[in-house]
């Protein structure tokens, strides 16, 4: 696996009462494949900041995932989406994306691109390398599991909406990250036997793990894009999406 970093930068600006919010495209390589992610990080704060890694939904990199980076940098976090996809690629058709996150999901470019997000964040200078974590949405919840997975010495991730896939067994004692899952009660796309062998996988790893079930709440429940017909198994839950970013909130406060 190769990978290099390219200072290919791009600057915009948006800016809020008492902050000013840098946004940044970063370009790096992995395999000779480019990849663009996207930074974020309030100006006003001094010093290191803790830094908070980002994965996309299988869209790939779009204005929800930028929005949530923003979002994570106005608490005084340098946060970074990673592109997943490369070369910035993302979507609104649903079968493009099954098959792009089927190209990566569940293969060895999974880990190895999630990695090399995180190596792309703690280049920047204003990065403390001994505070991070990382949170991943649907497809991205799973790519940020397998960063934990990987045995990677971050501070924590969180899960929305993600793929709960249980770690192999080789992997059960590299965990050293505390997981956050915040996962709708009725989401279509997680098997419950699903769930249970991921549930027992944390125990047996012996990591520190939490799960938070939200009531009446499918798939994709904090992206207001995803409607609000839950005939069609993705929809916005505005109250569970409230309460789920508080929860992320507390927890990386805790662990930041």
């Amino acid at each position: 696996m190769k990978w290099t970093m390219l200072m290919c930068i791009v600057p915009f600006l948006s800016v809020t009462v008492g902050a000013e919010i840098i946004t940044k495209e970063v370009t790096y390589t992995l395999n000779n494949i480019n990849f663009k992610g996207f930074l974020a990080y309030d100006n006003a704060v001094k010093g290191k900041r803790p830094g908070v890694l980002v994965a996309h939904e299988w869209w790939g990199l779009n204005d929800f995932t930028k929005t949530q980076v923003k979002d994570l940098a106005g608490m005084g976090y340098s946060a970074f989406a990673v592109d997943m996809y490369g070369e910035g690629k993302k979507t609104i058709d649903p079968k493009i994306a099954a098959k792009m996150a089927g190209e990566v999901r569940g293969t060895p470019l999974m880990r190895e691109r999630i990695q090399a997000g995180l190596k792309a964040l703690l280049s920047q200078e204003a990065v403390d390398p001994q505070r991070i974590a990382a949170i991943g949405f649907c497809f991205g919840g799973t790519a940020v599991l397998e960063l934990a997975y990987s045995g990677a010495a971050i501070k924590g991730v969180v899960t929305l909406h993600g793929g709960l896939f249980s770690p192999k067994p080789e992997d059960l004692g590299n965990i050293k990250a505390k997981l956050l899952v915040l996962h709708g009660a009725d989401d279509p796309t997680m098997p419950q036997e699903t769930i249970s062998r991921f549930q027992e996988s944390m125990r047996k790893s012996g990591a520190d793990w939490q799960m938070v079930y939200f009531g009446n709440t499918i798939h994709s429940f904090t992206n207001p894009a995803s409607g609000n017909d839950n005939s069609k198994g993705v929809a916005y839950n505005a109250l569970s999406a409230e309460r789920a970013f508080k929860y992320m909130k507390m927890f990386l406060k805790e662990i930041l």
